[in-house]
C-alpha cells in the first residue's frame, strides 16, 4: 500500500486521480503551474461533453487525400500553421497510417471501454460535491443537412452502431418540436439517449479540487522543471518526493516524460471556442452540426460552441480565423439568435496518433504513472482515466484490457 503520491497537473484527470487516491487514504498533493478550472487549462474550454457515443477517431479511411483540402478550404474546421508543417510531421505520418478500417475498429473498443461508463463516472466522483450541480443528462443530437448527408456519414455512423450506440432518427418535423429555433439548412437530425453535460466545466473542476483540498488533499501552485523516478523537481529547485507520480499534464507531458526515456509521439491540438452570454434563446441538450463539425452546448449564462482543429504547437498566439468560421457556423445554425457579448478561448488537446491516451508506468521509471491523452474526450474519460490510474498506483487489476493505451507503445 503506497502512502504518498503527487499528481502533475489539475485538470479533469489530474484532479480525478488526486480525489480518488485521497479517498483511499493516500496522502496526496496535487500540482500545476495555474489552479484548476482556470482559463489555462485545457478542461475548461471544451464543449462539456459526457460523450458516450465518441467513440469514433477523426482519423477515417481517405484522410490522406481529405486533410489537404480541407487545409485549404477556409470553411473546413481543420486549420494549420505552415511553419509549424515539419514539426507536426513525425505525429502526421503515422495518424495517417492510423486511418485504416482494420485499425480503426480496434481503436473503437478501445475508447468505448473508456467512454460507455463516463456519465456514471462523473456521478461518481462528483457525488456529495458542489460539483454535482453542473452536471445534467440527456440526449445528444447530431443535425444533418438532409437524409442524403446522413448517408454519406454512413462509416462513423456505422462504428458507433456497432459499438451499440443506436440512433433515433428525426425528420424536419421532429427536429422542429425538438429544436424549434434551428435554421431550415439542417432537415434530418440523429439523437442517442443516456449522455450527459456539464454546465460549466471550469466551475466544476474547481468545485472537485475544492473538496479535495477541504478533505485533506494539498495542491500547490508551481511549475514542475522535471519529474523522476519518485521525485519531482519545482522551476524554484524544491524536489518534492512520494511513492507515485502520477503524470496528468495534458499537452506539456511529453516535455516531462522525455527525460526519462518515453518517446510519447504527443502533439496539441489547438481547439477552439466561442462563449455566447445571455443568448435569446438555447437549446435543451448539446448537439453535433455534421457538417461544420463543432458542437453547440447550452451552460450557464450562454452557450458554448466548440470545435476546430489547429495545428501550430503550444506557444503560437491564438488565430483568428477559427473564431470568425464559428460565428459564421452558428449564423447558420440559428440565424435569429442574438447575444449580449461573447467570449473566445483557445487551448491544447493532448493527441496521439492512434487517437488514444497513455495510462501506466514508464519502463525506465516504474514508479511514474502515465494518465494523460484524452484528445477529442478528455472530459469525458478524465474520471475513469484517474480512478484506473489510482488502481495502477495501488497494485490493484483493472478490470480491462489496457495494453492499447501502454504508454511506452511508440518507444
Amino acid at each position: 500500500m503506497i502512502r504518498t503520491a503527487i499528481v502533475i497537473g489539475s485538470g479533469i484527470t489530474g484532479v480525478a486521480s488526486a480525489e480518488w487516491l485521497r479517498r483511499e487514504g493516500v496522502s496526496v498533493t496535487l500540482i500545476d503551474r495555474v489552479a484548476p478550472g482556470a482559463p489555462e487549462q485545457t478542461s475548461y474550454g471544451n464543449a462539456g461533453l459526457l460523450a458516450r457515443v465518441a467513440v469514433v477517431p477523426l482519423s477515417e479511411p481517405g484522410m490522406f487525400l481529405k486533410a489537404p483540402l480541407m487545409i485549404l478550404d477556409p470553411d473546413s474546421p481543420l486549420f494549420l500553421k505552415w511553419h509549424y508543417l515539419p514539426r507536426l510531421i513525425p505525429w502526421l505520418v503515422p495518424f495517417l497510417r492510423n486511418a485504416r478500417r482494420d485499425i480503426l475498429e480496434s481503436t473503437v473498443q478501445a475508447l468505448l471501454a473508456l467512454t460507455d461508463d463516463s456519465v456514471d463516472q462523473h456521478l461518481a466522483l462528483a457525488r456529495g460535491t458542489r460539483a454535482a450541480d453542473y452536471i445534467r443528462k440527456g440526449d445528444y443530437f447530431y443535425y444533418y443537412r438532409n437524409r442524403k448527408a446522413y448517408a454519406k456519414d454512413a462509416y462513423a455512423s456505422g462504428l458507433r452502431r456497432q459499438a451499440g450506440f443506436v440512433p433515433n432518427e428525426h425528420d424536419r418535423a421532429e427536429l422542429l418540436q425538438h429544436d424549434p429555433n434551428v435554421s431550415a439548412r439542417y432537415q434530418f437530425a440523429t439523437s442517442y439517449a443516456d449522455h450527459g453535460w456539464l454546465t460549466s466545466p471550469g466551475r466544476y473542476v474547481a468545485a472537485l479540487a475544492e473538496h479535495f483540498q477541504v478533505n485533506g488533499g494539498v495542491f500547490r501552485l508551481a511549475e514542475v522543471a522535471a519529474i523522476g523516478d519518485g521525485e519531482v523537481t519545482l522551476s524554484g529547485g524544491e524536489v518534492l518526493t512520494a511513492d507515485r507520480i502520477i503524470l496528468c499534464a495534458g499537452a506539456w507531458s511529453g516535455g516531462l516524460s522525455r527525460p526519462l526515456g518515453q518517446k510519447s509521439r504527443l502533439e496539441t491540438e489547438r481547439g477552439y471556442h466561442l462563449f455566447l452570454n445571455n443568448t435569446s434563446f438555447a437549446p435543451v441538450c448539446p448537439f453535433m452540426v455534421a457538417d461544420a463539425k463543432f458542437v453547440v452546448t447550452p451552460m450557464l449564462g450562454g452557450l458554448r460552441c466548440a470545435g476546430i482543429v489547429e495545428f501550430g504547437g503550444l506557444n503560437a498566439a491564438a488565430s483568428k480565423a477559427p473564431l470568425d468560421l464559428l460565428r459564421k457556423r452558428i449564423r447558420q445554425v440559428y440565424p435569429s439568435l442574438t447575444w449580449e457579448s461573447e467570449e473566445t478561448w483557445m487551448g491544447h488537446r493532448p493527441s496521439m496518433p492512434d487517437s488514444l491516451p497513455h495510462l501506466g508506468p514508464l519502463i525506465h521509471a516504474p514508479r511514474v504513472i502515465c494518465a494523460y491523452g484524452g484528445q477529442h474526450v478528455g472530459l469525458t474519460i478524465g474520471p475513469r482515466l484517474g480512478r484506473m490510474a489510482r488502481d495502477i498506483a495501488l497494485g490493484r487489476n483493472i478490470n480491462i484490457d489496457i495494453k492499447a493505451y501502454d504508454p511506452n507503445r511508440f518507444s
